[in-house]
């Protein structure tokens, strides 16, 4: 995969997000209509972008491929939940905060924006990784993730694990594993599904980004501290701890663009239901978002040309 190749798939990614803050500014989409799209690309669009890339016959991933990358994902999100606990010590943020900056540590957007951005910048068989870091996040977020943002006061809900996103993952995995092939009719409609969901998903990035004051985001030192460690140095010392273990390349760069991501959704998702004030999830959701597209974009150019 060329420098060029990472330069351009992150210009188009640019301009959908730019035409879904155009498409907020005229009002042609609303937080209602919005929330609404919300719910198809993550219950429809992103499950079947998954599958659909497995199902092409591109990912040529053997059995040892397989349980390498279900291994590495849980060693790296083993990794995350550690770092997540000395992260707000290292940043020195205030107690009643700690359990925020723990969470935006481990919980960052695989899915929704790591998916459709995998999608766009890389080869196809890099999806596999994808693919392991939503299952593992899946798995740990409704234990783990609930546990540390409650104070271990909420039960972990073992239903929620099972979503729509998860399960096709792991149908994804299992299809892969084993070869299946689907009637060619389920096929095509999996991919016309999967296919809408780059643009959807920018979109409403798009949309999350108009919509948000990020003026007051941008001035906060230790949402800065985070960046430059979880988003930056974090992925350049996997890539080159990868690389020296001796991975295949698109293990290497999969591994690496997940590490990336900015701060996830489901977070903040749960604190509004537990009635927390999610100001610091918002304004870090916001944030780390926008310096994203920038730092993904010098991070994969850089390890592109590395490579």
């Amino acid at each position: 995969m060329s420098v060029t190749v990472v330069l351009q798939q992150m210009g188009v990614i640019i301009i959908l997000v730019a035409i879904g803050i155009y498409l907020y500014k005229k009002q042609v989409v609303d937080n209602v209509t919005s929330q609404k799209i919300s719910v198809i690309v993550m219950d429809f669009c992103n499950p079947a972008l998954i599958l659909a890339s497995i199902l092409s016959g591109n990912v040529t991933a053997t059995h040892k491929d397989l349980l390498t990358a279900m291994i590495l994902g849980a060693v790296f999100y083993l990794f995350l939940v550690l770092l997540g606990f000395l992260l707000p010590h290292i940043l020195r943020a205030d107690k009643a905060k700690h359990r925020f900056y723990n969470v935006m540590t481990v919980y960052t957007n695989v899915g929704f924006i790591g998916i459709p951005v995998a999608k766009a910048i890389l080869p196809e068989n890099a999806i596999l990784y994808v693919i392991v870091c939503n299952v593992v996040y899946s798995l740990i977020f409704y234990t783990h993730g609930i546990a540390v943002l409650s104070g271990g006061k909420e039960k972990m809900d073992l239903k929620k694990v099972f979503s729509p996103g998860t399960v096709m993952a792991v149908l994804s995995l299992v299809v892969c594993w084993f070869g299946i092939t689907p009637p060619p009719i389920i096929e095509s409609s999996i991919s016309y599904i999967g296919n809408a969901t780059v643009f959807l998903s920018m979109l409403l990035l798009g949309v999350s980004i108009a919509r948000s004051d990020v003026g007051e985001g941008f001035k906060d030192i230790r949402l800065w501290g985070y960046i430059v460690i979880r988003m930056i140095m974090l992925p350049v010392a996997m890539f080159f701890i990868l690389r020296r273990l001796g991975f295949d390349e698109l293990l290497v760069l999969g591994f690496s663009l997940m590490a990336m991501m900015p701060v996830g959704n489901l977070p903040l998702i749960q604190s509004e239901k537990m009635g927390e004030d999610t100001a610091i999830l918002s304004s870090a959701i916001t944030v780390t978002t926008i310096v994203s597209m920038i730092t993904i974009t010098l991070l994969m150019t850089l390890f592109t040309a590395v490579i």
